[in-house]
């Protein structure tokens, strides 16, 4: 399992990856609302510093495990460019047969 924060941080970075390979393209994608969904349990963790953590499932979790004790969540983001807030334009290399 990992951490939902570090899911959406390597989102982010490939998001960024995609934004930097684009630049100085002719043809360019503005990248929209963003929908995630996840399998994530919750985990609460005692101690001076408690706090929850929500975990991502990874897809070969037990039906028995993810029927018991995980919830299924569903959020949009909406990628800005932090110094102007514009819209995210990406681009990438071209894929044989990509439509």
């Amino acid at each position: 399992m990992i951490e939902l924060s570090e899911m959406i941080r390597e989102l982010r970075r490939e998001f960024t990856v995609a934004l930097s390979d684009g630049h100085g393209e002719r043809v360019r994608f503005e990248l929209g609302p963003v929908e995630v969904e996840a399998s994530v349990t919750i985990s609460k963790e005692a101690g001076g510093d408690a706090r929850l953590r929500f975990l991502v499932m990874e897809s070969g979790a037990s039906a028995k495990l993810a029927h018991a004790a995980t919830q299924r969540i569903t959020f949009t983001l909406q990628p800005r460019i932090a110094e102007s807030g514009a819209s995210v334009l990406i681009s990438g290399d071209d894929v044989a047969r990509e439509r």
